[in-house]
């Protein structure tokens, strides 16, 4: 039976405790997610493991079943892992210094990968040692990131940490890539840096490798990516190969890396058993690598294609030069596949057109809540939105940074606004003490069916809450307001049967209040943006209504929707009068005596028929609006529309 190698937690956990309850040993449900425990870990880190760090062999198949059981019982199902696949052949290969190595990456064999012009370079020996320097977890990240890839290009990876390595063992490599970032002031990471000293002193003979290095660093430092830099000098003076030029990333890393790992990969690949490089391969390898050589599956349950017909298009892009204070747009026209994405635009503009502009890419699986830019109007997900589900051939595709954040560079956002807000409301559980069973740890154990989590989880089911922020007309000139996304939390918190009875109070008072959902002015504004907003404007409708009454229809909007339903019900109609009535009430006629539905009222200019003294006995004493009035607003009853969007939501009369 096959072990797991790897678990990690994926986001949108619901706290639901189930794995925990099944493997504690591996399993703890903090208060807002679930995590893995750092004494399972190669890396004795405490979270969701989105570096994918391995289990320790000594825990694999002690746990394995238990940890598929867990990810079977996940409501949400969040919980993913990995099975090991050639660890043992992989540990022959490398030196005993290289034992603390994350095991290899799962291979397929590709049908037909050996045959034909790549023959001379996939038999044999296809490992790939990954080497990652990093102080925060970043190239790490990367690391495991060009594991995957390097699948694609019949190689069989191993993620390697620098922590503990000995050096003499990089000659037992044919292939090595080093993605490291810079610590301080151009030091190398803790995890790099004995190594790096003892590489130094030992000065190993590396002539039969080939090499490449991605390096991460911050332009704002003088030293920018010193220890890649260090490391790349290092191997060629010790008479490496280096496969592919170094690279070098800032800040936002991912855009620079996309260009190098395919070309590195690609290059890298051609090596054979041997060590030696076939550079007339490479544009056959290149084309493999990016799946250009499989062939189409027939049959019965064939997939449907996906592929869409190039579209001619114009692209209108937002600059914005910090240094220079200076925005504007770009203006390109291209031809691109239907189905590529709009981040896939946005790179090939990158790579072919314009290298400095900015923008967040996502995962290589894309779905990053982060990605999110403003195409033609819509708030979207730039990694997984396609081309054709935006424009059509020959239209103008306008793409702009997502409003109500601060705009760092280009369409590059930052979205500390929203981290603040929330770090500030505290969305996450705080239940009440249980009484009853208790799990290993002494914390209370709860249930909740599987029909209760479902419903938690589709009253935010949206892709990124920070986006769903951006999608609000209000978020973005109401700095008080702390955006639907944050209420959508709120309300999720508080409807959550684990919430202690003073947090779901707690959630209430802050969607209730200044900066809460009654800032939002329109809620239709959000319901245009796809099926995300769609589902955020439902749940904050219904958020709506619950503090109507939860409230008892007290504050300023509470009391015009009790007094607007009284006046329906005794006249029995829904009109003008009634509305302006209830916004202004008796007193506030007063003030707009000669404007608007007033002056029309008295006059007798709204009504179909009746007299005129009937349409001011209306606007007075009840019952109210009789007769029928056309469906008009004042324009000088202030923030009406939300009074109307209120009513239009409670009855679908209104």
């Amino acid at each position: 039976m096959p072990t797991v190698a790897k678990v990690w937690i994926e986001e949108d956990c619901i706290t639901c405790d189930a794995c925990q309850d099944i493997l504690p040993e591996v399993f703890e449900v903090t208060d807002d997610t679930s995590f893995i425990k750092a004494e399972v870990r190669e890396d004795g880190s405490f979270d969701r493991n989105t570096g994918f760090s391995a289990i320790k062999n000594e825990f694999r198949s002690e746990f394995s079943e238990l940890i598929e059981e867990a990810a079977d019982a996940c409501p949400v199902e969040i919980i993913k892992f990995e099975y090991e696949a050639g660890a043992e052949a992989a540990t022959e290969e490398v030196a005993p210094a290289a034992a603390e190595a994350v095991a290899p990456i799962a291979t397929e064999a590709v049908a037909g990968a050996d045959d034909g012009v790549l023959a001379p370079v996939m038999s044999g020996d296809r490992s790939l040692a990954i080497f990652f320097g990093s102080q925060t977890g970043n190239a790490a990240g990367l690391a495991e990131k060009t594991a995957k890839m390097a699948v694609n290009y019949g190689l069989e990876p191993t993620v390697i940490d620098m922590d503990g390595y000995d050096p003499a063992a990089f000659a037992t490599h044919k292939r090595v890539l080093i993605i490291t970032s810079t610590w301080g002031e151009g030091e190398m990471p803790d995890n790099a840096d004995a190594l790096w000293n003892a590489t130094v002193a030992s000065n190993p003979p590396l002539s039969n490798v080939h090499f490449s290095v991605c390096a991460i660093g911050d332009t704002s430092y003088d030293e920018y990516c010193k220890a890649g830099l260090d490391w790349d000098e290092k191997f060629k003076a010790l008479g490496a190969t280096c496969i592919e030029d170094i690279k070098l990333c800032d800040v936002d890393f991912e855009p620079p890396w996309l260009e190098w790992a395919p070309m590195a990969l690609s290059k890298i690949a051609c090596v054979d058993s041997s060590g030696t490089f076939h550079e007339e391969l490479l544009e056959a390898m290149i084309a493999f690598g990016a799946g250009e050589e499989e062939e189409a599956d027939v049959g019965d349950f064939t997939p449907g294609q996906i592929a869409q017909a190039d579209l001619s298009i114009t692209m209108r892009i937002f600059r914005y030069n910090p240094i220079m204070a200076q925005s504007g747009y770009d203006t390109v026209a291209v031809a691109l596949p239907g189905h590529a994405s709009l981040e896939d635009a946005l790179v090939a503009i990158k790579r072919e057109v314009d290298g400095s502009l900015t923008f967040r890419s996502g995962s290589i699986a894309g779905q990053d809540p982060l990605t999110g830019i403003k195409a033609n109007g819509r708030i979207l997900p730039a990694d997984t939105t396609r081309i054709c589900d935006v424009v059509s051939d020959g239209d103008t595709l306008t793409i702009e940074p997502v409003p109500g954040y601060d705009v760092v560079k280009d369409l590059m956002v930052s979205y500390d606004r929203y981290d603040s807000v929330r770090a500030e409301s505290k969305p996450w559980m705080e239940a009440d003490p249980r009484q009853g069973e208790r799990l290993i740890s002494g914390a209370a154990m709860g249930t909740m069916t599987s029909a209760e989590a479902t419903y938690l989880h589709t009253l935010a089911d949206v892709g990124s809450l920070q986006l769903v922020n951006a999608m609000s007309d209000t978020y973005d000139v109401d700095e008080e307001y702390t955006g639907p996304g944050i209420a959508l939390q709120r309300w999720v918190r508080s409807q959550d049967p684990r919430s202690g009875s003073g947090h779901v109070k707690q959630m209430f008072e802050l969607m209730q209040r200044k900066g809460g959902v009654w800032d939002e002015a329109d809620i239709s504004s959000i319901q245009r943006h796809g099926i995300d907003g769609a589902q955020a404007a439902d749940s904050l409708y219904a958020a709506r209504a619950r503090l109507l009454a939860e409230y008892k229809f007290t504050g300023r909007s509470g009391r015009l929707v009790k007094h607007y339903s009284r006046s329906v019900k005794l006249s029995g109609n829904v009109n003008e009068t009634t509305l302006y009535r209830s916004v202004l009430g008796p007193l506030g006629l007063g003030s707009n005596l000669m404007n608007g539905v007033s002056l029309r009222m008295m006059l007798g200019f709204t009504r179909n028929g009746g007299p005129i003294m009937r349409g001011f006995q209306g606007m007075l004493v009840p019952p109210a609006g009789i007769g029928k009035i056309p469906n008009m607003f004042n324009g000088k009853v202030a923030n009406h529309h939300e009074v109307v969007a209120i009513f239009n939501e409670l009855d679908s009369r209104f």
